[in-house]
């Protein structure tokens, strides 16, 4: 695609949640799996395109996601949602089939060393067992997104090339899967090397469905977004009240705040289609499922249109 001249308002933009797999995995106390539903089923009402439920990785290594199945089991589905699970491998795979997911998340680093960090093996090694599970998808008709890990930069190897994330993008894309998340994991993009590297993906791949997956990390994530609209991206992630973040990002503050993208959005007239009232109320009752203050500064600070009687009362 070509950049545009200026943000188009009114444009439609898919919002898909991630807090309670990218925002719960990383928790220390477990989060009751009742909790997890009721969340679930409320932002299922709040007008996301696509919801991440959990991780169907195994209990040992990530034991807040350990009641996957139930979870899973447990929500109420809407129409029109999509409810995707992280795949690692194909136990995991064949796990979430059993439960009818709607899509495959998997996952790969276009980084070597946070690859290694990360999953605990090569890239080639990665690519290999994942292309197993896209198999297993196909065959089962599940659709299948990949999440490219620190596409943009890694705190171990630096600022990352565009040839390299082109090179894996090109390979799981002659996989024939549907779409592929490009993943700034540690919080290293800024808006101009978004914008280049988003309408890159989309002249060489205009096919696939893209996402673009921000964290907060150093204070860009809604810039960033931003400068991705402006090259024709429609998909985003985003975690209610910030809640997530990568273990190998040094000072990494959590993934971009889904009420502070949908409140921008939504007052630069953007056709988001989520009801922020309801996204408030959830990240407000999130801090009491988590124990503690979340870093959403529209959660602190209320809406624009909030009005004070006297501004002594501040």
């Amino acid at each position: 695609m070509t950049s545009n001249s200026s943000l188009k308002p009114h444009k439609r933009i898919y919002i898909q949640e991630v807090v309670t797999r990218d925002g719960f995995q990383a928790e220390s106390a477990f989060i009751p799996s009742e909790e997890k539903i009721a969340l679930l089923d409320r932002l299922s009402q709040a007008g996301y395109a696509k919801i991440e439920v959990s991780s169907f990785t195994s209990p040992k290594a990530i034991p807040m996601l350990a009641d996957a199945e139930a979870v899973m089991q447990g929500i109420t589905r809407v129409p029109g949602v999509e409810y995707t699970v992280l795949i690692p491998n194909l136990k995991g795979a064949e796990r979430a089939i059993a439960v009818g997911v709607d899509e495959f998340n998997l996952v790969m680093s276009v980084s070597e060393a946070h690859n290694q960090a990360n999953l605990k093996m090569g890239r080639e090694d990665s690519f290999k067992a994942l292309s197993s599970v896209i198999d297993l998808a196909h065959a089962n008709q599940i659709a299948v997104n990949i999440s490219l890990s620190t596409s943009f930069g890694c705190p171990m190897s630096g600022i990352t090339p565009l040839s390299e994330l082109m090179h894996w993008i090109d390979r799981f894309s002659a996989k024939g899967i549907r779409g592929i998340t490009i993943c700034d994991t540690t919080g290293m993009a800024n808006p101009a090397q978004v914008q280049a590297v988003c309408e890159h993906v989309q002249v060489k791949h205009p096919d696939l469905q893209w996402t673009l997956h921000f964290h907060n990390t150093r204070g860009m994530g809604l810039a960033n977004s931003l400068a991705a609209i402006n090259s024709g991206i429609d998909r985003f992630d985003a975690s209610l009240g910030g809640l997530g973040g990568c273990p190998y990002a040094p000072g990494a503050t959590g993934n971009i705040c889904t009420e502070e993208l949908v409140h921008m959005l939504d007052l630069m007239g953007f056709n988001t289609h989520m009801k922020i009232d309801l996204l408030l109320e959830c990240s407000k009752d999130l801090q009491k499922i988590v124990g503690r203050a979340l870093p959403s500064q529209l959660l602190m600070a209320g809406k624009v249109d909030r009005v004070y009687e006297s501004l002594r009362q501040l």
